[in-house]
C-alpha cells in the first residue's frame, strides 16, 4: 500500500474512534477540537482541496441538534396517534405536557447559521421548571428561564454535559414567527383541555384514533453500573428490541440500542469466547439435565424468541449449543447475533455459540449483515460490523456434549497428517484422510475468512462440508470448498472419537430441494445416517426460509433436545414461523449483484438447480440396486435406504416426491424420522395398459414404496403382537 493510502486508512480509523467516543464530561472546546479532528480528517478520506473552517464544525454540530429536532418531532407525531385508553387524569396530563414541550422545540437552526438555535427560547412565557423529556438514546433536560438556557444533554450512561446558551446570543425570531409559535402553542392547549375532556367521556374512547399497544415511549438501553447484566436485563433487551423491529425503522436502532451498550455486550462475551477451545466440552451429567441444539437462524429473530420460549430458557439444568449461521437473509441478524450474546454473558456455561459459515467478512458482505450494520448504525456502522468481525473470528467450532454427541456447523473434516497413494510409479498423489478432535484443537480459528487451501484447511472443512449419500471422502466441488463425506466416514469418526450422535447444520430446504437421496429438511431436520456406532442429523431451525428470495420453502424450523442419561437419543421438535413484521431486505439471495465474488456459495449456491445439475453430472446419486433390502422391525435400528426414483418429478409437474423418509412421533413428545425398507420383490403390480415413460417409471417407484410402507407396517404389527403375547406368557 503507497503513502497516500496508509494516510487515508489512518484517517479513515480517526474518524470511526471519534465517531464511537462519547463527549460524557468534556466542555464545549475539547468537544470543539474533537470535531474539528474528526472533520479534517474526513476531508482527507473525501479527498477534499479546502481546509475545514469554523463553519464546518459549526454545521456538524447544528447536524446533531437537528437528529435531536427531528426526535422531538418525532415524539409530537406518535403521541398525536397514539391512544390514550386505560390511563390516569396524571398520566395523560404528563403525556400531553411532553407533546407542548417538544414541538415546541422541533424547531432548530439551519445547517448555515452559526447560531445555535433558532426559535425564541427568550420568550417571557417561559416558565421556570425542570422537565425530562426522552429523545431517542438521550435525555434532554430543559432549564428554562429569563435570562439563559441550559441544554443538558443525559446520555445513555447517567452522564450530563451541560451547554448553557445565553438569551442574548439567540435570534429574535420575527413577528410571524411569534405568531406561529402562539398559535401552536395554543393548539396544544387547547389539545390538551379536549383530550383530558374527551377520555373522561366514555362514548368517546371509540373516536381516538390510531390505536396502540406499544409503551409509552420507547427506552434505550442502559448497560448496568456494576457491569453484571441479570436476567431482568435480558428481558427488557427482547422486549425492547421486539418492540423496536415492529414500530421503527431500522436507522432508529442506535437510538435504543446504543453503541456503548453494543460495545459492552461484545466485548464481555469476546473475552469468554477467547478463553474456551475449539470443542467445548459440555459436561451436563445431573440427573435432569437437558440439551437444547439449535441450527441456522439467518436473521429470523421472531421465531429465534418462538423458540427460547417453547423449549424454555436457559437455567441451571437447560444447556443450549447454537451451531452458527446467526446472521444474513434475514432482517434482524444483529438482534439475534446481540440477545444471544447477551445469555452468553449471563449464562457463560449453560449457552454456547459455535460459528457457522456465514460468520465471515465473505458472507456478510454479500448476503446483508453489513448493511444491515451500517443502516443500523449509520456512521458508526463501520466500526460495530468490523466489532462483529472480530467476534466471530473467536466463537469455538464445535462441541462434544456429555462425552456422546458431536455438534458443528459444517461437519466431519480432512486430517492435517497427509497420505499418499501411488496411481503410477511417475505420479503419487495426495489422498484425503478422516481428521481427529486432537487436530481439530490444533486449528487456528482466528481467520475471518476460511482458507481454500493451505495448512488451516480444517476451518473450511468445519464450517462447509456436507453429508452425502455414496461413501467416501473427497472435495466438495459444489460449494468450493468443504468436503463431502459418506455414512463409511460417519462410522468411522463416531467410533475414533467414541461418540454415538453428531447433529449439524449448515442444509437448508433450498439446499436438499430436488434430491431424493437426503433428507428434504421440510420438517426442520434430516437424518442422514444411520450407521452402527450411531447416526448423523441435520438441523435447520429457520422456518419459511428464506425470508427475501425469489422462492419461500413452506417449510417448518427444528431443535433438538438431549436429556439425561441418554444423550444419544434426540427428540426433534418441529415449528412453524410466526407472524413477523414487514421489513425491507438488505439482501435478497437470489441478486446475482449481491453474490460472493468467489467461486463458493453456501446454501444458495449459483442456484439450486445448478447444484442438482452438478450431483448429476458427477454421478453422485444412487444408482437402483444400491439400497438395502432387509426387512427391519420396530427393535431394528433402521438402515438409511439409499432409494431414488430414476425420475424427474419436476417435468411432470411433481416439486415434492414421495420420499422414503416418514416421521413417526417418539416417546419423547417430538417426531423422528424413519427409513421405509425396499421390499426385495414387488409382485402384481397393475400398471395401466400401454403407459409410456416417464409415466411408467414413475408408477414403480411409487408402488415400490406402497410395497415398502405396507411391508413395514406387517412387521412392526406382528413385532407388536409378538409382544403382547410374551406378555400374557
Amino acid at each position: 500500500m503507497d503513502r497516500e493510502g496508509r494516510i487515508q486508512n489512518a484517517c479513515k480509523k480517526i474518524v470511526e474512534c471519534i465517531n464511537a467516543m462519547s463527549f460524557v464530561n468534556l466542555d464545549d472546546q475539547r468537544v470543539h477540537s474533537l470535531v474539528l479532528m474528526r472533520e479534517i480528517a474526513r476531508g482527507v478520506v473525501e479527498n477534499r482541496d479546502r481546509k475545514v473552517t469554523k463553519s464546518d464544525v459549526t454545521r456538524a454540530l447544528h447536524t446533531s441538534i437537528e437528529n435531536i429536532a427531528s426526535a422531538c418531532r418525532d415524539i409530537v407525531y406518535k403521541l398525536s396517534k397514539m391512544s390514550y385508553n386505560g390511563l390516569d387524569d396524571q398520566r395523560i396530563h404528563s403525556l400531553l405536557r411532553v407533546k407542548e414541550i417538544a414541538g415546541k422545540h422541533a424547531k432548530v437552526a439551519s445547517v448555515g447559521s452559526d447560531l445555535w438555535i433558532r426559535e425564541s427560547l427568550a420568550s417571557e412565557e417561559m416558565r421556570p421548571s425542570n422537565i425530562d423529556v426522552l429523545v431517542g438514546g438521550a435525555e434532554i433536560l430543559m432549564i428554562e428561564g429569563s435570562q439563559e438556557v441550559e441544554i443538558e444533554l443525559r446520555n445513555e450512561d447517567g452522564h450530563n454535559v451541560v451547554q448553557k446558551r445565553p438569551v442574548t446570543r439567540a435570534k429574535r425570531a420575527s413577528d410571524n414567527d411569534v405568531q406561529d409559535r402562539e398559535g401552536q402553542t395554543k393548539m396544544f392547549e387547547h389539545e390538551s383541555l379536549e383530550g383530558e375532556a374527551q377520555l373522561r367521556n366514555d362514548d368517546a374512547e371509540n373516536q381516538v384514533q390510531g390505536i396502540s399497544s406499544r409503551p409509552l415511549l420507547l427506552q434505550s438501553l442502559i448497560w448496568p453500573p456494576d457491569d453484571h447484566i441479570t436476567l431482568g436485563w435480558i428481558q427488557n433487551m427482547t422486549s425492547t428490541l421486539k418492540q423496536l423491529s415492529q414500530d421503527n425503522t431500522p436507522s432508529e436502532f442506535h437510538a435504543i440500542m446504543p453503541i456503548t451498550v453494543v460495545d459492552k455486550l461484545i466485548d464481555n462475551a469476546s473475552s469468554i469466547f477467547s478463553k474456551e477451545l475449539n470443542c467445548v466440552k459440555i459436561d451436563c451429567q445431573r440427573e435432569d439435565s437437558k440439551v437444547v441444539v439449535v441450527g441456522d437462524l439467518h436473521g429470523q429473530f421472531h421465531d429465534l424468541l418462538y423458540l427460547l420460549e417453547n423449549a424454555g430458557l436457559p437455567s441451571e439444568n437447560q444447556f443450549y449449543v447454537f451451531n452458527g449461521n446467526y446472521v444474513d437473509i434475514g432482517a434482524w441478524g444483529l438482534e439475534v447475533f446481540l440477545l444471544l450474546l447477551a445469555w452468553k454473558v449471563l449464562m457463560p456455561h449453560r449457552v454456547y455459540l459455535l460459528r457457522g459459515n456465514h460468520e465471515s467478512k465473505e458472507c456478510t458482505l454479500a448476503y446483508g449483515f453489513e448493511k444491515e450494520v451500517k443502516t443500523k448504525f449509520g456512521d458508526q456502522g463501520e466500526y460495530v460490523y468490523s466489532k462483529c468481525l472480530d467476534c466471530f473470528k473467536l466463537l469455538p467450532l464445535a462441541s462434544v456434549i456429555a462425552g456422546s454427541v458431536y455438534t458443528t456447523h459444517g461437519g466431519l473434516f480432512r486430517s492435517t497428517h497427509f497420505a499418499y497413494s501411488r496411481r503410477s510409479r511417475r505420479k503419487r498423489t495426495q489422498r484425503l484422510e478422516l481428521g481427529s478432535l486432537e487436530e481439530l484443537s490444533e486449528v487456528k480459528r482466528s481467520l475471518i475468512d476460511a482458507p481454500i487451501e493451505g495448512s488451516n484447511t480444517i476451518l473450511a472443512d468445519v464450517l462447509w462440508s456436507d453429508p452425502s449419500h455414496r461413501q467416501g471422502l473427497r472435495k466438495n466441488k459444489a460449494r468450493g470448498r468443504g468436503l463431502w463425506w459418506g455414512c463409511d466416514y460417519t462410522e468411522a469418526f463416531l467410533k475414533m472419537s467414541k461418540l454415538k450422535l453428531i447433529i449439524r447444520s449448515h442444509e437448508g430446504p433450498n439446499v436438499r430441494s430436488g434430491q431424493c437421496h437426503l433428507g428434504d429438511m421440510l420438517s426442520g431436520y434430516s437424518m442422514d445416517h444411520d450407521v452402527g456406532s450411531g447416526k448423523l442429523y441435520t438441523l435447520f431451525s429457520a422456518p419459511d426460509y428464506p425470508q427475501f428470495g425469489r422462492k419461500m420453502y413452506a417449510n417448518e424450523g427444528a431443535y433438538a433436545v438431549l436429556r439425561s442419561p441418554n444423550f444419544e437419543i434426540p427428540s426433534f421438535h418441529s415449528f412453524k414461523a410466526v407472524e413477523r413484521p414487514k421489513a425491507d431486505p438488505f439482501v435478497t439471495i437470489d441478486d446475482e449483484d449481491k453474490k460472493a465474488s468467489s467461486n463458493h456459495e453456501d446454501e444458495i449456491g449459483s442456484s439450486d438447480d445448478e447444484y442438482e445439475r452438478y450431483l448429476v453430472e458427477q454421478d453422485l446419486k444412487p444408482m437402483h440396486g444400491e439400497t438395502s433390502t432387509a426387512a427391519i422391525s420396530p427393535s431394528q435400528d433402521y438402515s438409511p435406504v439409499e432409494m431414488t426414483s430414476g425420475v424427474d418429478f419436476k417435468e411432470l409437474g411433481i416439486s415434492n416426491p414421495p420420499s422414503w423418509s416418514v416421521l413417526f412421533p417418539d416417546d419423547a413428545g417430538g417426531t423422528k424420522l424413519v427409513q421405509v425398507p425396499q421390499v426385495p420383490e414387488v409382485e402384481g403390480l397393475p400398471l395401466p395398459p400401454g403407459i409410456e415413460e416417464p409415466h411408467k417409471s414413475a408408477y414403480e417407484y411409487s408402488f415400490k414404496l406402497i410395497a415398502g410402507l405396507k411391508h413395514m407396517l406387517q412387521t412392526r404389527e406382528a413385532e407388536i403382537n409378538g409382544q403382547k403375547r410374551r406378555r400374557h406368557d
